[in-house]
């Protein structure tokens, strides 16, 4: 999704004179009656009008000042959510922190009388909120929001983080009319450019300004203007089944590769891999953390106690170190106060674990690697140019003969070899301590896979009793076990599944391999169903699709422009056996269905058959890649179409003449 537009640019500062901002607080008369945006009447907002720029400022020490003006017509309730704002700011200490500032709303009404109220935001209301070590979150509320108003934003953010020089996003879940960035940096900074998304910049303008910036010591330098611009902006969409929408969203990125300081001296900000390659192996925050072997040599013997082979030893030590952390649900590759500190406090980091399982592991003797990655959440890595600060995450790759198993020890129910979902996401890079670093595929290992067996009796007084065994493999087998695991114990959590399906009852339950993690989880349900209050009729009808039914196509959108994600394959059965009184006889069931989807894509099937008062019932959904590309599309929305057509029908019973 990821277009090189440029490999460098030399633009400029002095921004307040480069400026082609809109007037703030100015909003016309058509503007508020606006009932809907013609190029888009289902939207519930369009932005009217949005300006940034950003430039690199001339006064020590040279931060980044990014500023961002928007007008959104609000049509109704639906989009009061966009008067929520949230600003995310960056601190990688208290020394070293992004700051808003000059923040300033309006909301606009229409009075009776026709005339515009304003009311403007009140800055005692705008506040701080930690989000974690690395973010805090400015928010505020725009106020007197009602269908039909106009609101107005705009603030200023300083920042003295300059690689990342600030990212300008055009299409957001709403329509724009207008959306114009000014990116103003000075020549002595060269920045790789890429364009995201399918959209192409509508304008791209190009000024030079000469000696604009003044780095100090009589140095001055050369700057560009560069300003982006595009009209009718359509909305992005998000549907189930996607990646980080960030990966899809049109958008301009800016990465440094390289500045001058003022004596003329390069410095080289972006590297090749064999590069980064040695920063990481030397660093102290990640290559230094995996040689910290001697903290695990006096308790590996007691941990691999009784492994007679590479693979039992791995597995012994992996649930070793997922016993020992509890992860604080921080994302990073990199450990920054040392896994010693993380082992001593039970807990840290995903870098502060999987790096501890790294060394442990390879103080056992395994060929280890690392593995940097990026989350679901996170977004695509550029592979273009190599750029560490896209990855949020890493886990241990352990080989063992000619097999390779992914780890990440953060989650004590995954079991050895399955990675989380938020992991199978495009590439990761391995980094090796003997030879360079490559990328890997991260797709998933396993499917997930779940089987129901009913076999049922409907009895003369309208009850169907019987059993419900379900088999869960993979992805579906863990998160069944973090659903069972969120109770004190299995008891209340089949209490839980009672109450949530009144007219089942639960009379009995077992688990069989529920802390077996590499074993089939099973299920096992004595049920009684109320179903029909008595049998003394000529005619009923049963569902036999009220296992997990389908109830809506998760897929609406007429095209769709990123891809179906599931993440894995998946496989769900369901097979039952229903006996019914000998009285009655099947008048009408829903007919057999044999759907596949192209290149073996994929299937739904649904079949069954009867004698001797026993119905046999079967379904069959299977999906059978991780990934569906958009041309696929429509025929994965119309396989759901049929599902969820399917489900609606019913088995209809008489009474034999």
């Amino acid at each position: 999704m990821k277009r090189i537009l440029f490999v460098a640019l030399l633009l400029c500062i002095a921004f307040n004179s480069f400026s082609q901002d809109f007037d703030f607080g100015k909003v016309t008369r058509e503007e508020l009656q606006l009932s809907s945006y013609s190029k888009d009447t289902t939207a519930n907002a369009v932005v009217l009008k949005e300006f940034g720029t950003a430039a690199i400022s001339s006064e020590a020490p040279f931060p980044l000042i990014f500023e961002h003006h928007v007008r959104i017509k609000i049509f109704n309730k639906k989009a009061f959510e966009h008067g929520n704002i949230i600003i995310p700011v960056y601190k990688s200490d208290t020394q070293n922190m992004e700051t808003v500032s000059h923040i300033n709303g309006i909301t606009f009404t229409t009075k009776a009388d026709g005339s515009i109220a304003k009311t403007p935001l009140e800055l005692k209301k705008v506040y701080k909120e930690n989000k974690n070590r690395y973010w805090d979150l400015v928010k505020f509320a725009m106020p007197n929001l009602t269908d039909g108003c106009i609101i107005e934003y705009k603030y200023q953010i300083e920042s003295p983080f300059k690689f990342n020089f600030r990212k300008w996003v055009f299409q957001w879940d709403i329509p724009k009319v207008y959306s114009e960035y000014v990116a103003m940096i000075p020549s002595v900074y060269e920045y790789n450019v890429t364009l995201i998304g399918l959209l192409k910049i509508g304008n791209t303008k190009s000024e030079v300004a000469q000696d604009c910036f003044n780095g100090g010591n009589g140095f001055t330098a050369d700057c560009s203007k560069m300003t982006y611009s595009m009209s009718d902006i359509p909305a992005l969409v998000e549907e189930d089944y996607m990646t980080a929408a960030s990966n899809y969203r049109s958008a301009i990125n800016f990465e440094l590769a390289q500045y001058y300081d003022y004596r003329g001296g390069k410095h080289a900000v972006t590297k090749d891999w064999k590069d980064i390659d040695y920063d990481l192996k030397r660093g102290v925050e990640f290559g230094g953390q995996m040689k910290k072997t001697d903290l695990f040599k006096t308790v590996l013997p007691s941990i691999t106690k009784g492994s007679n082979d590479e693979l039992t030893k791995a597995k012994a030590v992996y649930a070793y170190t997922q016993k020992w952390f509890k992860w604080n649900n921080i994302h990073t590759y990199s450990s920054d106060d040392g896994i010693k500190k993380a082992m001593e406090s039970h807990s840290g980091s995903v870098a502060d674990i999987n790096l501890s399982l790294i060394a442990a592991l390879s103080a056992a003797g395994l060929n280890t690697e690392a593995v940097l990655l990026s989350t679901r959440e996170n977004g695509v890595i550029n592979k273009v140019y190599p750029v560490v600060s896209d990855f949020n995450y890493v886990v241990a790759k352990v080989n063992i003969g000619d097999k390779s198993y992914l780890l990440d020890a953060t989650d004590p129910l995954l079991p050895f070899g399955l990675l989380p979902i938020r992991c199978i996401n495009d590439q990761g890079r391995v980094i090796s301590s003997e030879k360079p670093s490559y990328w890997i595929d991260m797709v998933a290992q396993q499917r997930e896979s779940s089987s129901y067996n009913l076999d049922l009796t409907l009895g003369e007084d309208g009850k169907i009793s019987g059993t419900i065994i379900c088999y869960s493999n993979g992805y579906e087998a863990y998160n069944k076990r973090k659903a069972i695991k969120k109770f004190n114990s299995t008891e209340e959590y089949v209490e839980s599944l009672d109450e949530r399906m009144p007219k089942i009852k639960i009379l009995n339950s077992s688990f069989g391999s529920l802390d077996s993690l590499d074993q089939t989880l099973s299920e096992k349900y004595e049920v009684q169903i109320d179903a029909y209050d008595d049998l003394n009729t000529d005619r009923f009808s049963f569902n036999p699709f009220f296992i997990d039914p389908v109830k809506e196509n998760p897929f609406k959108l007429k095209e769709r422009s990123y891809p179906v994600d599931w993440g894995a394959p998946s496989d769900t059965r369901m097979t039952l056996i229903l006996r019914y009184p000998a009285k009655f006889e099947i008048q009408s069931k829903p007919d057999a269905v044999g759907l596949a989807l192209p290149l073996e894509g994929g299937k739904y099937s649904v079949n069954s058959s009867s004698e001797e008062n026993k119905l046999s019932f079967s379904q069959l959904v299977s999906l059978n890649k991780s990934i569906y590309q958009p041309n696929e599309y429509p025929y994965i929305k119309e396989l759901f179409n049929k599902i969820v057509e399917t489900q609606k029908s019913e088995i209809v019973f008489k009474k034999k003449l």
